[in-house]
């Protein structure tokens, strides 16, 4: 395994930033958790991919983006869409098919886009993601110098073409791309180990790609992280490398109940919640646990408004034109 980076106790933190962290954290966890329920009840159609567990990868790098910047994210995309600023509400609608989603009910949980908010699309297609932000990389590279792309992707997708000719790709024409690798051990239901030779990182190196391997777990260390490689690609350095060292603590999708699991490594790994990790760190820098309860309550309290407006929201007319649709892109 690569060796991480993590965030000393002693590194002095930005306790107001620590607290927005906490909170973009715990309005993903709440959105997962609100979409997982509705599912079971049939409001959700086609398939889910939820991301409970892996809240600091997505926070702690867009925390480090900035107007103008764009990110592609995976078929487990609601954390990163929701990290990008796409408003919850527009995106449970749209999970729900309703008119008021942010694709007007079209998308689905797995294809949502947002440009409003520098989210240039969620990707059902394995390595889409990597695809969309080596291309959008190379359009910012000519028209908006010093503007940065995010490619969001799993470990399984470095075994796929896609992998290989866009970093290839990217590193030829110094791309202002990072490429972020979220890895939580699992192909679908396959340990990574058992599929793929050698450390995904050194594939990138090869290319000659900075890279970074951090701890998923711990959103001060992905930051870190990203503000690192965002910058090596702001500057026209050409493209950057993190990998975060994750876990999801749900199956691949609604179907998986995780029987694949090492005995003992889910406990294991949820003794490191990144919103259990996150709050241990603020209070050490003295804020109260009134105010971290408050923050999870909140997000409880509002995925409940949300949800009960979703679910009262109108389905779209079938009627309606495509071009109405195509001229909202």
């Amino acid at each position: 395994m690569a060796q991480t980076t993590t965030t000393p106790a002693s590194e002095t933190i930005d306790v107001e930033l620590g607290l927005e962290l906490l909170e973009r954290m715990h309005l993903i966890r709440e959105f997962e958790t609100t979409v997982q329920r509705l599912f079971q009840k049939g409001e959700v159609h086609g398939t889910t991919h939820l991301y409970i567990g892996q809240e600091a990868g997505a926070v702690g790098v867009c925390s480090a983006l900035r107007e103008g910047d764009r990110a592609a994210g995976t078929y487990r995309g609601h954390g990163h869409a929701l990290a990008m600023g796409v408003d919850p509400q527009a995106l449970l609608d749209e999970m729900l098919g309703r008119e008021t989603g942010i694709c007007r009910g079209r998308a689905g949980s797995m294809n949502v886009i947002d440009l409003e908010h520098g989210l240039i699309g969620c990707f059902g297609i394995v390595g889409g993601s990597i695809a969309a932000a080596t291309g959008a990389a190379l359009a910012l590279q000519r028209r908006s110098p010093g503007a940065v792309a995010i490619a969001f992707f799993g470990e399984g997708t470095s075994n796929q073409a896609y992998f290989a000719e866009c970093l290839n790709f990217a590193a030829v024409l110094e791309l202002p791309v990072v490429f972020v690798c979220e890895n939580n051990r699992y192909m679908e239901f396959t340990p990574i180990e058992d599929v793929t030779a050698g450390e995904i990182a050194a594939r990138a190196q090869t290319l000659g790609i900075r890279t970074r391997t951090v701890d998923g777990m711990d959103v001060w260390a992905v930051r870190a992280g990203a503000e690192e490689a965002i910058e090596h690609a702001r500057s026209g350095a050409g493209p950057a490398f993190l990998q975060t060292l994750t876990y999801r603590f749900v199956g691949h999708s609604r179907s998986d109940p995780g029987a694949y699991r090492k005995p003992g490594e889910l406990d294991e790994m949820r003794a490191r919640d990144p919103l259990t990790v996150a709050a241990a760190r603020l209070a050490e820098e003295g804020v109260e646990a009134e105010r971290l309860e408050r923050i999870a309550g909140d997000a409880v309290a509002r995925m409940a408004e949300v949800a009960e407006q979703a679910l009262a929201a109108p389905y779209p007319d079938p009627a309606t034109p495509a071009s109405e649709y195509k001229a909202l892109a």
